[in-house]
């Protein structure tokens, strides 16, 4: 009987080593193809969705200077592939309630007009636009679930300015009242407490505090809260919370009361590049009256001392 060669077992455990790195090799290679193949897709879907939101962002900018309610602006060559589209609408028409979108800290406000708006800025009342007209209007702020109780809970001061004989600017009259939910506090600023529970606006927002103002109880005569271009508007202005912004609505959703004049444009963009969209709302109201205003002395005759 014949004996093997001594290197004839050698030489298959040779092969053996040698298909074993190959195939680690080539699962080496698979790995790093198959991740440079998901670091492309993914860099390029990053880059899809940065230029999608870019082209919203131009969207929104070439709705601010266009201006035009109602109007629908389209871009299909925005800048490498990346397309928009926007529309600009009034942000509410002929509805009784409305929630403010932008949240404010203490010392700030925010303004709730009676009067209407035409497609320019300027003040208006005309049967196509009507103003505001009716006796009491409800008030709404503070996030859902804010506690009552402490040191940043927000407490209101409300402005309501109008004018004395409707439609007459020099008879301009201002009306206040302050709200502030916590009861401790209460006992040292004298400010009035907001009604019992929560707030629900029919728009979907909900508030922590609300309170019901009666404008004849705030020496506001009828003949001026009944007529129209009699209210002008109401700012409210938030106190304490230096920590956290708070938002506000109204609701004027009482008996015999008319429904509120539009508070604002809404743009609404999308930006498209390859498979991302991207999608930007901007709320923009109407111009405020200078804080100024609020506590200045105004002379027809100049000021004397």
């Amino acid at each position: 009987m014949k004996n093997l060669p001594k290197n004839v077992g050698q030489s298959g455990q040779a092969l053996l080593l040698v298909l074993l790195s190959m195939a680690v090799v080539l699962t080496v290679v698979l790995s790093i193809l198959s991740r440079s193949i998901t670091d492309v897709s993914v860099s390029t879907k990053e880059e899809e969705a940065l230029r999608a939101f870019s082209a919203a962002e131009a969207g929104v900018e070439e709705a601010l200077i266009s201006g035009n309610i109602g109007s629908i602006i389209a871009n299909s060559e925005y800048s490498d592939n990346a397309s928009f589209s926007t529309s600009i609408a009034v942000a509410n028409t002929n509805d009784y309630e409305f929630g403010n979108p932008i949240g404010i800290f203490s010392g700030e406000s925010i303004t709730f007009w009676f009067v209407a708006h035409d497609d320019e800025g300027d003040l208006i009342c005309s049967a196509e636009r009507p103003c505001f007209t009716g006796n009491q209007i409800k008030i709404c702020w503070g996030k859902e679930g804010t506690a009552g109780n402490t040191d940043t809970t927000p407490a209101i001061e409300a402005s309501v300015y109008y004018l004395n004989t409707p439609g007459s600017i020099g008879t301009a009259r201002i009306a206040r009242a302050a709200i502030d939910p916590n009861e401790t506090r209460r006992a040292s600023n004298g400010f009035s407490a907001p009604d019992s529970g929560t707030c629900d606006l029919s728009t979907g927002e909900r508030y922590a505090f609300q309170k019901t103002f009666d404008l004849s109880t705030m020496n506001i005569g009828s003949g001026v809260y009944s007529t129209q271009n009699g209210l002008q508007f109401i700012k409210i202005k938030m106190l304490y919370n230096t920590t956290e912004t708070h938002t506000a609505g109204i609701s004027t959703n009482f008996s015999g009361n008319g429904t509120l004049p539009s508070q604002g444009v809404k743009i609404t963009s999308t930006g498209i590049s390859g498979a991302s969209n991207r999608k930007i709302d901007v709320f923009q109201g109407y111009g405020e009256l200078p804080s100024v205003f609020d506590s200045a002395i105004f002379s027809l005759g100049g000021i004397t001392k």
